[in-house]
């Protein structure tokens, strides 16, 4: 079996773009038909530009390869052009084709990936999503405490037990900062009145993208720990797991990171450092299937869990179930509401999500079908990069 075929979609995601403006997949096809959908998470380039990206090192390491081969194909590309280092858009384009590369396997082997990787041992997934707005918002949630408050409790009695909220402010290219009095008053009153409306009933995810000074990161903590959060996450920038790991050692709520790291020689960092006892790896970004499944074992060695990363569609999504579905150490999903909309639309057959918890597909490969129809429909012009940080300082 060789892989003779790959196809790009750029597919906007209407509004109210939860998941991102556009998603980016990918389809492999081989020599005897059998196809293979992977997705690529990367935020660096525009998406035209990231399509053109992995048809080059579709056409150089791709074709005419053998799926079955991934660790080869895993070497090759990480080490073109002499690189052989950590690099967040071609760990990008690497994830999305290793991901389809699995799919073939599965498909061809009649099994889901998570039996391909140790079997299951989950037989359903707890999930968390953000709280977003609503149409008939009449104030900003992101903004509201009380909206939010209101929010979760919604989403409680939907049958979530873990809801997650970043209200420190808006993230900066000149991050990390000393956060305002301002900043801790609004994210304990978030937490607290959070805390208040869903009582025992669900955790609190709190997140910072990076924001934050080490010791400003050790102040806000104090503030939040006497509402229990499940997790702090990347209270400081990613690059230095040894500032993070002051962090953790100063606070009782566990450190989450790892969304903007790629590759186990990362996390291997992170570990060693102490910094972070839950990993949220993307599969989309971090390397691929496997890379993540190293990943998800150096993290058992240290005691810590995995919760993958969501920010984009569900093909992602669906790889982010097959390795959490295989992993001892998985503690939570992120998804984005209930999978529903047009995470639901994109696909032939929605993920399957039930009282809180995502019941993992016993279909081969991932487990989800990209409606090609659908993604044809919905093309996206655009040039705007997936996330955009303030460019000056807040």
């Amino acid at each position: 079996m060789k892989i003779k075929d790959i196809k790009t979609y750029v597919v906007g995601n209407p509004p109210p773009h939860f998941g991102g403006k556009y998603f980016i997949f990918l389809k492999l096809t081989t020599d005897s038909g059998v196809v293979g959908y992977g997705e690529v998470y990367a935020a660096t380039f525009g998406p035209h530009t990231i399509a053109r990206m992995i048809e080059d090192v579709a056409e150089r390491h791709v074709i005419g390869s053998d799926p079955f081969q991934i660790e080869a194909l895993w070497r090759n590309i990480y080490a073109r052009g002499y690189s052989a280092r950590p690099d967040i858009s071609l760990m990008g384009v690497l994830s999305g084709i290793e991901m389809a590369c699995w799919d073939i396997i599965g498909k061809e082997t009649d099994k889901p990936v998570h039996m391909l990787l140790g079997g299951r041992v989950h037989e359903k997934l707890r999930s968390y999503t953000y709280i977003y707005p609503e149409p008939d918002d009449k104030t900003d949630v992101y903004r509201d405490s009380d909206l939010a408050a209101k929010r979760a409790a919604e989403y409680v009695d939907q049958g979530f037990t873990a809801v997650k909220l970043d209200p420190v402010s808006d993230y900066s290219a000149f991050d990390p900062r000393q956060p305002s009095l301002q900043d801790l008053d609004r994210s304990e009153s978030f937490v607290r009145k959070i805390r208040d409306a869903v009582g025992d009933k669900a955790d609190i995810l709190f997140g910072t993208h990076g924001q934050l000074t080490t010791s400003g990161a050790i102040r806000l903590a104090r503030r939040l720990e006497p509402y229990n959060p499940l997790w702090f996450e990347e209270p400081t920038p990613p690059e230095n797991a040894r500032e993070m790991a002051k962090v953790a050692r100063q606070t009782s709520i566990p450190i989450a990171t790892g969304e903007r790291l790629t590759t186990k020689y990362e996390f291997a960092r992170v570990l060693e450092a102490g910094a972070a006892s839950i990993l949220q790896m993307a599969l989309g970004r971090v390397g691929g299937i496997l890379e993540a499944k190293k990943i998800a074992g150096m993290a058992e060695t240290h005691y810590a869990q995995i919760a993958p990363h969501l920010y984009c569609g569900p093909i992602e999504g669906a790889a982010n179930i097959q390795i959490s579905a295989c992993s001892p150490n998985f503690l939570i999903l992120e998804g984005i509401r209930k999978w529903d909309g047009f995470h639901a639309d994109i696909l032939k057959k929605p993920i399957h999500w039930e009282e809180g918890y995502v019941i993992p597909s016993h279909e081969p490969g991932l487990g989800v079908e990209l409606n090609e129809a659908v993604a044809e429909a919905h093309p996206y012009d655009g040039d705007e990069l997936h996330l955009e940080v303030t460019e000056h300082p807040v």
